[in-house]
């Protein structure tokens, strides 16, 4: 036990202590500062300028920021659906793989596009290599630049600067950002044992019986693990993901992993204190999502470790909860998996979630329903302003006085985009479409077990898609029509209608002219205010879905207490 725990807290203090350093890196980036690798990397952006023809870079509003945003995901969706439905005349296919079905494929477009990665597919046996590194790790990489550019917009519109140019943006955060790290992190997965190359299926003899061969699936699997991490893409190159020895072979990797899922969220904040000139604010908003972020991993943890109490009954003694995980990993390493996948909605999983006790449940749905336990790539990071900028009009109804932010006046405009994307859009995306599919269980839901659980599945999967993380309760039937079409929405709706209102919210902000300090002006750089920020949160959170966490999870949780389960 006191192992598992020293190797959570470990990991936990690399994520903490890496952020100040990345955090400022990115800010230089973005700022337009000098960095190290720009000697290497200047000539690189301005074939990329001098290539897309794109010769101006000047500063976009929110509306223009919005359609470029829109414009490029959707010619990038095109381009990839494209590739899927031609698969099966396309190089690099050693197994002959035909093209999916169309639902399936465009499933698949939307949830790759949107920085989502849900699968409903097994990887290894539904694209070739190069569907697999042409279009899907293509999209790792833009997505997840997609969600920087539009967290730093939001950075920027928040202190009170022009958006800037989201084509910049973007090519900046994958060639100073993603492309740089994935380079020399894939080098050391493949040094780990992660293979990496266009080679067919191995065949090699079985161990039971010489004379009969089996065939033993691989590919270009370290660059697209890298990436599928860092830019909490989380769909993996094979079926079971990261719980795949090609794709996590042991600890070292496990732990590279485990750090590369939270490492931009994080420290993006860091990065808004660097822009906004105030520091002590962005670690005293860092300290919410850790706070939430330590207390969910401790409940998780302690329901894997404790197992389950049917189980433990025949066996005679308490053990802890192995069902679905890697015996590599444990435990304590499956724990805190899941529970950084979903805060960080990247959605890669080291073990089967449909396999975790009630508590895990209960916090892997908790973490997609706030959204800003550090959150979706950037995303997550607006998110957390937005409830920021909430908690501000709040207290300054409580206290009498104009709310204001970074000396910027909030008024009706902001509250309403801010409480639109929080309240509205995330619930709908999740709650409507899972009231239809329960509604006809048999016809539509395709729940492999029924009762509390059967509940937790299909929220579960309309939470994944809405909330842009993309892992799953695996045992749900979801590579259906209904599915694929129904997850599309959820997707759709939980990645752009935020992200519109979010650079709105922005470009509001950043016109506003700054109002001075006075005595009477409410500070939000204070541990009381951040206090109230969190309890704004929580409230927020917990009158929302607490109804989905009672029926599901808590419910399970009890069933299970009795013996029933």
């Amino acid at each position: 036990m006191l192992q598992g725990w020293i190797q959570i807290a470990l990991t936990l203090m690399i994520v903490v202590a890496i952020t100040p350093f990345f955090g400022q890196y990115m800010a230089r980036v973005f700022m337009g500062q000098r960095t190290f690798l720009d000697p290497v990397l200047n000539p690189l952006d301005r074939a990329i300028f001098l290539l897309s023809g794109m010769r101006s870079r000047e500063e976009m509003t929110g509306w223009q920021y919005s359609r470029a945003v829109l414009y490029s995901n959707l010619a990038m969706l095109m381009f990839i659906y494209l590739i899927f439905m031609l698969q099966g005349v396309l190089p690099f296919n050693p197994t002959g793989l035909r093209a999916p079905s169309w639902d399936l494929a465009l499933h698949t477009a939307i949830s790759f596009v949107t920085n989502t990665n849900q699968q409903h597919y097994s990887g290894e046996t539904t694209y070739s290599y190069f569907s697999q590194f042409a279009a899907l790790g293509f999209m790792m990489f833009t997505s997840a630049a997609t969600g920087i550019a539009v967290a730093i917009a939001f950075i920027r519109g928040l202190t009170g600067r022009p958006l800037g140019n989201f084509y910049v943006d973007l090519t900046q955060a994958i060639t100073r950002i993603l492309l740089p790290i994935s380079m020399v992190a894939a080098l050391v997965f493949i040094a780990a044992g992660m293979p990496e190359t266009l080679s067919g299926p191995a065949i090699v003899p079985t161990l039971d019986n010489p004379a009969v061969s089996q065939a033993i699936a691989r590919g270009p699997v370290a660059h697209f693990e890298i990436i599928k991490e860092l830019g909490e893409n989380g769909g993996g190159f094979f079926g079971i993901n990261s719980a795949h020895p090609f794709e996590n072979p042991n600890g070292l990797t496990n732990l590279i992993e485990l750090v590369a899922i939270l490492s931009i969220p994080t420290s993006l904040i860091i990065t808004y204190g660097i822009f906004a000139n105030n520091l002590k604010q962005a670690w005293l908003v860092y300290s919410i999502p850790l706070a939430i972020l330590v207390g969910f991993i401790v409940i998780a943890a302690i329901g894997e470790y404790q197992g389950n109490p049917a189980v433990n009954a025949l066996l005679g003694s308490e053990a802890p909860n192995l069902e679905g995980k890697e015996v590599r990993f444990g435990w304590a390493q499956s724990a805190l998996f899941a529970v950084f996948t979903t805060a960080s909605m990247c959605g890669a999983v080291n073990s089967l979630h449909d396999s975790l006790m009630p508590n895990g449940g209960f916090v892997t749905l908790s973490n997609m329903f706030l959204q800003i336990v550090f959150g979706g790539q950037g995303t997550g990071t607006a998110y957390l302003f937005a409830y920021l900028i909430l908690a501000v009009f709040v207290t300054g109804l409580m206290v009498g006085r104009t709310p204001e932010f970074l000396g910027r006046k909030i008024e009706k405009q902001e509250v309403v985009l801010a409480s639109f994307l929080i309240l509205l859009v995330h619930p709908i995306a999740i709650l409507i479409p899972a009231a239809i599919t329960l509604t006809f269980p048999e016809q539509l839901a395709g729940i492999s077990n029924p009762g509390f659980h059967g509940l937790s599945q299909v929220i579960y999967e309309y939470a994944s898609a809405a909330a842009n993380n993309g892992s799953g309760l695996e045992g749900l039937g979801d590579a259906t029509l209904w599915w694929n079409l129904s997850t599309s929405f959820s997707l759709l709706a939980g990645r752009y209608i935020p992200i519109v209102a979010l650079l709105l919210l922005a470009d509001n902000m950043s016109r506003k002219q700054p109002v001075p300090a006075t005595a009477g002006t409410l500070r939000t750089d204070t541990g009381l205010f951040t206090g109230v920020t969190a309890g704004v949160i929580l409230i927020l959170g917990a009158l929302t879905f607490f109804p989905v966490l009672a029926l599901g999870p808590v419910a399970e949780a009890f069933q299970i207490a009795k013996g029933i389960g």
